[in-house]
């Protein structure tokens, strides 16, 4: 009896730990749905993985994008086995200099993306009578209260309790929901906030980046590809008895 592939749908794929996530899938053996806002951006990525792939256009801060998503994807390759959650934007301010856009930006992409996102994947794995899995990115600033980042943080915080909410309502189903959490990961993200703090705390990128490293108890900056490989592990079988789970992927800098 042939066993088809299980079908992984990454959000935020063109880059980072999305595009890391995409390429450790695809190894792994799973076909790969590649999303990112841009078209061309989400093709490109694909374009680099080995095996079966499709690219695709997803906002996740639209439920009518998402939908049309996820039925590309049963078109293509029949139905989604695994959600990898992962869009994700920040921006960096002091607290009490931040604006309702500042905040509305990261709860409406963070938050907001990853319930949207959530909720068609579960009804979609109903719908196919599929135990599915979810794996949300939250971050090291959902466990930690981030200085000049306290937007972000919340909008973190956010994804883990409805991580936890949502693997409680459906562990009936067979369906998991777990969540990563990130810490000094150096992608083009990272780059940015780098910049940004540094002109804050009057510092430079150097003694930032350095600042990081002294944080992390196994001495280095984090990089994609140690995040991605644990996305692929909670999506597995042998994480099958995982859910409502924040793992700390942060080398150390987080212990809780």
């Amino acid at each position: 009896m042939n066993v088809l592939p299980k079908t992984a749908l990454v959000t935020g794929g063109a880059t980072g730990i999305g595009l890391a996530s995409a390429h450790a899938f695809s190894k792994a053996g799973y076909n790969v749905v590649l999303t990112d806002l841009e078209q061309k951006a989400a093709q490109s990525a694909a374009d680099r993985i080995m095996g079966p792939t499709l690219a695709t256009k997803l906002d996740v801060c639209d439920q009518t994008s998402i939908n049309v998503a996820f039925k590309e994807v049963e078109r293509v390759f029949g139905k989604v086995d695994v959600l990898h959650a992962n869009a994700g934007v920040s921006s960096m301010k002091r607290a009490l200099e931040l604006t309702e856009e500042d905040w509305d930006f990261n709860f409406n992409v963070n938050a907001k993306g990853v319930f949207l996102s959530n909720q068609v994947a579960i009804r979609h794995f109903l719908r196919h009578q599929n135990k599915g899995v979810i794996v949300n990115t939250a971050s090291l600033a959902a466990k930690v209260g981030a200085p000049l980042l306290a937007h972000y943080s919340a909008s973190k915080f956010a994804v883990l309790g409805w991580t936890q909410s949502l693997a409680r309502e459906h562990a009936k189903d067979g369906i998991r929901v777990n969540a990563v959490c990130p810490g000094f990961v150096k992608t083009g993200m990272q780059d940015r906030e780098v910049k940004w703090e540094a002109d804050l705390l009057g510092s430079t990128p150097t003694e930032v980046v350095q600042s990081y490293i002294e944080q992390t108890p196994l001495g280095r900056i984090e990089t994609a590809e140690d995040v991605a490989d644990v996305v692929v592990f909670l999506a597995s079988d042998k994480a099958r008895f995982m859910t409502g789970q924040g793992i700390n992927v942060t080398g150390g800098v987080y212990m809780g």
